[in-house]
């Protein structure tokens, strides 16, 4: 399902799943993506799913929609494109080809729910076991140092974003990590993961957007 995700200054303030035709985006109460902010219009733009395909239309707001910095009257959106209205950036994030992209979680330091510290296991299990188990993320540094964050969506999404955000997918041979977006690439035991996603292994350390973290098979 397509989805956008809004934030400012880096901080997330609302993921919103696609599931009409006809989304509006605004200041006013009665919009479906509401942005109370003076520089978004009371009707500012209106996002348009049809055949397959996502557009988003400037409904002549006074400080105009932008998408990857561009401003645009009406504009097809792909994977990954940043919408802009005022300091408000809405990234789009579309189904993967081939892939169940179930609604992912953006995880921060300090908004991972807290769970009981359990010591995992140090051997890391077959490929047969691994496609059985379920994972999680044990984040190691930082404020929220101790927490884990379940892997239950087909896709998880970590990080900070505007800074660097990566994505766990779940897949029938095991879990793979890849670079959504960002200048940093994540590091996996202090070697930058490259384009194309990596398989992780029970134990493997992930470091990104300045936290480190661990991947582990329950």
């Amino acid at each position: 399902m397509p989805r956008m995700i809004v934030s400012i200054d880096s901080v997330v303030i609302k993921d919103v799943e696609l599931t009409k035709e006809r989304t509006t985006l605004g200041r006013r109460p009665y919009n479906d993506i509401v942005i109370d902010n003076l520089a978004v219009s009371g009707e500012h733009a209106v996002i348009h799913m049809a055949d397959g395909g996502v557009e988003i239309e400037d409904l002549g707001s006074t400080n105009g929609t932008y998408v990857n910095a561009k401003a645009v009257k009406r504009q097809e959106l792909r994977n990954g494109d940043v919408i802009e209205v005022g300091k408000y950036k809405i990234r789009f994030l579309q189904e993967a080809e081939g892939e169940n992209f179930e609604k992912t979680m953006l995880f921060k330091p300090g908004m991972a729910p807290a769970h009981a510290a359990v010591p995992r296991p140090a051997v890391a299990p077959t490929p047969v076991a691994a496609t059985q188990q379920s994972a999680v993320i044990r984040v190691m540094s930082g404020a929220a140092a101790g927490r884990e964050v379940a892997l239950q969506k087909v896709v998880t999404t970590i990080g900070k974003p505007g800074v660097a955000v990566a994505s766990i997918t779940k897949r029938h041979q095991g879990h793979v990590l890849a670079h959504v977006e960002g200048p940093g690439m994540p590091l996996v035991n202090g070697a930058a993961i490259g384009a194309n996603p990596l398989p992780l292994k029970h134990g493997d350390r992930i470091t990104l957007a300045g936290t480190e973290m661990q991947f582990e098979l329950a």
